[in-house]
């Protein structure tokens, strides 16, 4: 029995299958207890998901290198046939090895991260997961007015980044420029509601404002781009029926829909309070009876 175990441990076909065994239990238990023990203590949940990824991709990694340092030997006399077959899969898996690229650039790319606001080929959404063929997002918008989440879970393929702009909400500068439109009466203060308003938008956005303007700083360090009027902004047009004011402001990415409608509130109150001065326009239409005779 003892010298039928010695013969098989000596067969090298027996041996490495056994060397890769070993090998790979003890990388991926390794792996195991390191995302159990250290990925725990990772207070931040997209510090703590990319982490975990990368500590798995490592283990990847080991393994591919084991099974190519006990197989070494044997590799080369699959050269030929590997080319031949490689060109075929490499045509037939197009998709997949474009994905697998879009992978690696959106990891080392820093394309876009767990936890942020995307829009990839069409769909917009915050993304879940990034994997290796694809990104999963949590979908905002479609028949959900605003940045509200609809409740679909999307798939996207990694290889979107190649084909595709891709939009990125959340990355180096997490605010976002947003409008809305005021029509009032030509006979209105057009003096007092450019001030009216103003006053509004200062002192409900004045937090929005400044960490809006220390994130512009910060990005014009790393990147060439001119510099923008951060704070809020009151711009008046007219025709022969009425004056238009719009409301340029910055906000929060998350945040555009609840500021809109906190900012409509306070407007609305102040045309009440204003005795008069500011009368809401509105299109009219006159409709003439046709009576017979």
């Amino acid at each position: 029995m003892e010298k039928s175990i010695t013969e098989l441990m000596n067969d090298p076909a027996i041996s490495n299958l056994v060397i890769v065994f070993v090998g790979l239990s003890v990388i991926w238990i390794l792996i195991k207890f390191i995302q159990n023990r250290f990925t725990g203590k990772i207070k931040a949940a997209d510090n703590r998901h990319r982490t975990k990824k990368l500590i798995s991709f490592i283990g990847y990694f080991l393994t591919i290198i084991l099974i190519t340092t006990v197989y070494s030997d044997r590799l080369g006399g699959f050269g030929v046939a590997l080319g031949v077959a490689g060109a075929g899969i490499a045509f037939a898996l197009q998709e997949v090895i474009t994905s697998v690229a879009g992978w690696l650039a959106i990891v080392f790319g820093n394309f876009y991260k767990t936890g942020e606001r995307v829009q990839l080929g069409g769909i917009k959404g915050d993304v879940m997961d990034i994997g290796v063929l694809r990104t999963t997002l949590m979908e905002v918008g479609q028949w959900v007015d605003g940045d509200l989440y609809n409740g679909r879970i999307v798939r996207i393929s990694n290889s979107f980044v190649f084909k595709e702009p891709v939009f990125n909400y959340s990355a180096d500068f997490p605010f976002l420029w947003d409008e809305m439109t005021i029509p009032l009466k030509t006979e209105s203060d057009y003096q007092y509601a450019k001030d009216t308003f103003l006053a509004i938008l200062e002192s409900s956005l004045g937090d929005f404002t400044k960490n809006s303007q220390e994130a512009w700083n910060k990005m014009t360090q790393s990147l060439y781009v001119e510099n923008a009027q951060i704070t809020p902004m009151v711009s008046m047009s007219f025709n022969e029926s009425w004056m238009t004011f719009t409301l340029r402001y910055i906000v929060n990415y998350k945040m555009r829909r609840t500021t809109k409608d906190m900012l409509y509130i306070q407007i609305l109150e102040a045309i009440r309070a204003s005795n008069g001065k500011l009368k809401i326009a509105s299109a009219a239409m006159e409709i003439t009876a046709m009576k017979n005779d």
